[in-house]
């Protein structure tokens, strides 16, 4: 065992790549949740907009247009979500799960030709002085841009919820949508429009896995990334900051682990895999406890009086 070879400047910077996938799932999560909705096949169009954004991307050479695959293909794939919930008016839990075993066959049958591929490598950002920076520079500067546009959005969506009026008519839309209704707000218009957000935002972070975290595609990659955004909802208490600091500690977790494998900690390394889970799993117990509200109107169905 060689602690001495876990580098602290490379383990947090390792921790903020590690969050992105979680935090962008997390954040287009908590959009659909504050509109009344909850998704439960985040894993599912993670997983297609990883081998969406992976197999654009090889083909084209650009990331930036694999990213924008991403996001459309979990966009697209969050429309079947709609076509149950919102039209059929199908069960939100059984069609969400119905949606990840979807997904995660799915992207097995179109990822079969891309299994060893390399992906196009998408640059980091060079900030002159800042990148150069002992400590700070390595940790804070020294990313890719998408990473940066996971911190924007988070902020985005909490100023967004907090001071607009579109936020306030979600927000609205999610404690009582026949309130919502009855004030004329189009309420099924509103849900379908944050359940894409959230697609979207869940192939983004599906992407970063097959792009960037993981640079190549490999079935069921996601390993229940999917599922851990979905407890980090609960955990921030439906707060996009709160989101951030969660993603950061659960990546910490996951970069621990795998930096205390290679410094031969004499622990069974499934113990250790374990850990992200067994940490979501402690927190939402630690969490049941606390009074904190979800969104009245979540996971119920609306039925639109005339």
């Amino acid at each position: 065992m060689d602690l001495s070879a876990i580098n602290p400047v490379l383990l947090i910077a390792s921790l903020m790549v590690a969050a992105t996938p979680i935090l962008l799932a997390a954040i287009g999560e908590l959009v659909v949740e504050k509109a009344g909705v909850l998704n439960l096949g985040v894993e599912g169009m993670m997983i297609v907009g990883a081998i969406s954004g992976f197999a654009i991307s090889v083909e084209t050479g650009s990331p930036w247009l694999g990213f924008l695959a991403a996001a459309i293909g979990g966009a697209v794939l969050s429309l079947l979500f709609v076509l149950l919930t919102q039209v059929a008016l199908a069960n939100q839990v059984a069609s969400g799960l119905a949606l990840t075993l979807f997904g995660l066959g799915f992207s097995s049958l179109m990822g079969q030709g891309y299994v060893g591929v390399k992906p196009p490598q998408m640059d980091k950002l060079n900030i002159p002085v800042l990148t150069d920076l002992p400590v700070i520079g390595p940790i804070l500067f020294g990313h890719d841009p998408v990473l940066y546009l996971g911190i924007a959005l988070t902020a985005a969506v909490w100023a967004m919820l907090k001071y607009t009026r579109m936020g306030l008519v979600l927000r609205a839309v999610g404690e009582n949508h026949d309130a919502a209704h009855a004030l004329g707000y189009k309420v099924v218009r509103i849900r379908i429009m944050a359940i894409m957000f959230g697609g979207a935002c869940a192939g983004l972070g599906g992407a970063y896995i097959s792009l960037i975290r993981v640079p190549q595609w490999t079935e069921g990659m996601t390993a229940g990334v999917g599922w851990i955004a979905l407890a980090l909802v609960v955990f921030a208490s439906w707060k996009p900051w709160r989101a951030l600091l969660g993603a950061y500690l659960f990546g910490g977790v996951t970069v621990v682990q795998l930096n205390l494998q290679a410094a031969g900690v004499a622990i069974p390394v499934e113990y250790l895999a374990m850990s992200p889970y067994l940490i979501t799993i402690l927190v939402l117990v630690i969490l049941s406890a606390d009074k904190s509200r979800a969104p009245a109107s979540l996971g119920r169905i609306f039925h639109a009086t005339h």
